[in-house]
């Protein structure tokens, strides 16, 4: 038993000299952040688990120990995992600290995992700790709420355990065109996607669709014409041509995938606005009031932090938007005529939207000019965008608003879908029904057309398929990781919104129609496409490219400097050091994906952001004792070795929104994009003053001034950054 690492690395910190509260702290982050060795093999989370909690100076440690964060997250870790037990350290907690104990158990996603024995062991302390009693009642209150909301979902998918995954994506795609389009197209601003204000829905539909997947037959996936005339017949086409003599349509089906839906929306929004804030949120508690519970506010700050961030994506969006109109008419494009006259303003519309993704994927996330896909094949980038806001343009132009002219001309969701099915039938075997099917030959053959350059004026067939690959979700090897209990990373409908299925691909136009391209893109290649080749030479990239806006700005800068081994071992690589009036900055860079839930942002918090700023104490350490000692450094920052700087700062600079302006061992995060506008000066890019995206009069601001009226320097950049100016009015 490695009663072992953890247990001789306390002991060793004890004989050192280090108080106790410390030598406690330490081995913690020990246990948070390192995977010790056994038989040259690093030891495997349970392993760690069962080292880290079997050690004895846990057992009876008082409240000051347990005080740091690095405790109370270990804790959690603990609260977390079902295999180790150590009752009389739990115990010992409960006793001296259970305000930590309390928000461990909060941290653990102990609420929604109440079969785990850590949820016994608390009722076992609970009799003798009434702060615990009153933690094991409410924890209570979320079970029962938790499992009446899962009841309600189990019990409506056994409604529709018969269907396959194609039938139950029919009857989602006739809710969407009754509820979703509709709303859509008669919403104040119709510029807004729709992804953005109603994710809870499209999330659900995601969560009943990966259930599907996940229980189905394998041959389900596997679709052939024959499969597809078949369910179509059963499932679509009686709601679109009724035919008395025919099948009748299934009303229950449909009725029962609406309720399915409405309980699996319940159910996430009970996980994501009660039990994940439970557990993520601690700006707020929850007391109990006899069997409900209320909120109480502990930190407004944090809250309103929370929906500032939510603002500041909405003004990136306007942000880059702009950029791109400006990179359009920098171009010469706007002078020239995109496709046929007819189409020629929405391709234009597209090729702008193109523009900002491309424009943020390069400069925020280092993407190169190509990509690749699963397959390996590469593709241009900007068409791998493009083609994907043409297909947006498609399917809004010639399915969702002709949807809504019938819509609107006979008040009934299903004669106005029977119209655009037999009109695009009529007009020459066109597949107008709410969901769309093509074999991938065709699918490449109809995309060819996008991919038109100069280098090849009539398209390119290579990288019309590779565009395709790039945007395909392969339904059957989903199911199977599903089914197979694989561990990987779970498309999203509108990252990957090409389905295929067999020698199938299909496409649903209520997606295709309304998602957010911007963010499709971005998880695309940075969430699902993490472990990609590309990836680590991305990471790369937004050093150089960020290296190269500070250059410009008047600063000496060294990219990737790895400092000696001073006394405290190895800092490691030090990703971006810039110099310029005696000031230096010291920058650690982290890429990321863009988080939706708060879950994710506390995950993102506790672990990558906390190790970044264990990371800068080292590397800002390293700098200030090699621009003392080592005469390499200084010269290259233009600086006289041995003369000290002025003064040294470090940032953590992610291209993630979260936590922004919060310090982490003492160093200030802070967005890559917040940064690259500070360094452009074109804050202004962030308002829509043109109200090009709202349909009426434009807000009023105060006319944005440079954000160095005195002209730049370090010092002022600083200032700049501290007091978060870029955001004013945001």
């Amino acid at each position: 038993m490695l009663d072992n690492y953890y247990a001789q690395r306390f002991e060793q910190l004890i004989a050192e000299g280090k108080s106790l509260p410390l030598s406690v702290e330490a081995t913690a982050l020990a246990y948070l952040a390192t995977k010790p060795l056994r038989n040259g093999k690093p030891l495997t989370r349970a392993e760690r688990h069962a080292a880290f909690w079997s050690s004895s100076f846990l057992t009876d440690l008082h409240a000051q120990a347990w005080q740091s964060q690095a405790m109370m997250l270990a804790l959690a870790q603990y609260m977390g995992q079902e295999r180790v037990s150590n009752m009389a350290m739990l115990a010992n907690v409960a006793a001296v600290a259970p305000d930590v104990l309390v928000r461990a158990v909060r941290c653990s996603g102990l609420v929604l995992t109440q079969h785990s024995p850590r949820r016994t062991e608390l009722d076992l302390i609970a009799a003798s700790h009434p702060r615990i009693a009153e933690l094991c009642k409410v924890l209570d209150i979320f079970d029962l709420a938790y499992r009446q909301r899962t009841s309600a979902v189990f019990m409506w998918k056994a409604k529709l355990a018969e269907l396959s995954p194609l039938e139950l994506l029919s009857y989602a795609s006739l809710y969407a065109f009754e509820h979703w389009v509709p709303a859509r197209f008669n919403q104040a601003d119709p510029s807004a996607d729709a992804h953005a204000n109603g994710s809870e829905d499209w999330d659900a539909v995601n969560d009943i669709l990966l259930w599907k997947l996940a229980t189905c037959p394998d041959d389900s996936t596997r679709l052939t014409d024959a499969v597809i005339g078949s369910a179509l017949a059963k499932h679509l086409s009686p709601f679109l041509f009724p035919d008395p003599s025919g099948a009748p349509a299934r009303h229950d089906l449909r009725e029962a995938f609406a309720k399915l839906l409405a309980a699996q929306i319940e159910l996430n929004s009970f996980v994501a606005q009660s039990a994940n804030a439970f557990s993520y949120d601690h700006s707020i508690e929850f007391v109990r009031e006899g069997e409900r519970l209320e909120i109480n506010e502990l930190d407004a700050a944090s809250r309103a932090a929370w929906d500032r961030n939510g603002r500041k994506l909405s003004a990136l969006l306007t942000y880059w938007y702009y950029r791109a109109m400006d990179a359009f008419v920098d171009s010469g494009m706007a002078t020239q005529q995109i496709g046929s006259a007819e189409n020629h303003e929405l391709n234009r519309v597209a090729y702008i939207k193109a523009l900002r993704t491309q424009l943020q994927l390069t400069d925020v996330y280092g993407v190169s000019d190509t990509v690749t896909t699963d397959a390996g094949d590469t593709v241009p980038l900007f068409q791998a965008l493009l083609s994907l806001e043409l297909m947006n343009v498609f399917y809004q132009r010639d399915f969702l608003e002709t949807y809504v002219t019938h819509l609107r001309s006979t008040g009934n969701w299903a004669m106005a879908l029977s119209m655009l099915a037999f009109n695009g039938l009529r007009d020459g075997s066109q597949n107008r029904f709410p969901l769309t099917w093509s074999s991938r030959n065709d699918k490449i053959a109809k995309m060819v057309g996008w991919t038109v350059t100069a280098e090849h004026p009539q398209g390119n067939p290579r990288h019309a398929a590779a565009v395709v690959d790039f945007w395909t979700s392969d339904w059957s090897k989903l199911a199977a990781q599903l089914q197979g209990g694989a561990p990987g990373l779970k498309p999203d409908l509108f990252e990957r919104p090409i389905l295929k299925m067999g020698q199938t691909l299909l496409q649903l136009p209520w997606v295709v129609g309304l998602q957010n391209n911007s963010t499709a893109a971005i998880n695309n290649l940075r969430r699902l496409g993490a472990r990609r080749n590309e990836a680590r030479a991305e990471t790369q990239r937004i050093e150089t490219r960020l290296g190269a806006v500070l250059e410009k700005r008047g600063f000496k800068v060294v990219l990737n400097w790895h400092p000696p081994v001073g006394p405290d071992g190895n800092a490691g690589e030090v990703d971006v050091i810039c110099s310029r009036d005696g000031v230096i900055l010291v920058l650690e860079v982290k890429s990321t994906y863009l988080r939706r839930s708060q879950q994710d942002a506390w995950q993102h918090e506790t672990t990558t952001l906390r190790k970044a700023g264990q990371q800068l104490q080292r590397k800002v350490a390293a700098v200030q004792l090699a621009l003392a000692s080592a005469p390499e450094l200084a010269p290259l920052l233009g600086l006289e070795t041995g003369v000290p700087a002025t003064q040294i700062s470090g940032w953590i600079v992610d291209t993630s929104i979260e936590c922004d302006h919060q310090r982490f061992g003492g160093f200030l995060k802070i967005s890559l994009e917040e940064l690259l506008i500070a360094l452009r000066d074109d804050r202004h890019l962030l308002h829509d003053q043109s109200g090009m995206f709202v349909p009426t009069a434009p807000a009023a601001h105060a006319e944005l001034q440079s954000l160095y009226p005195q002209g730049f320097s370090a010092g002022r950049l600083m200032e700049v950054v501290e007091a978060q100016a870029v955001w004013q009015d945001i």
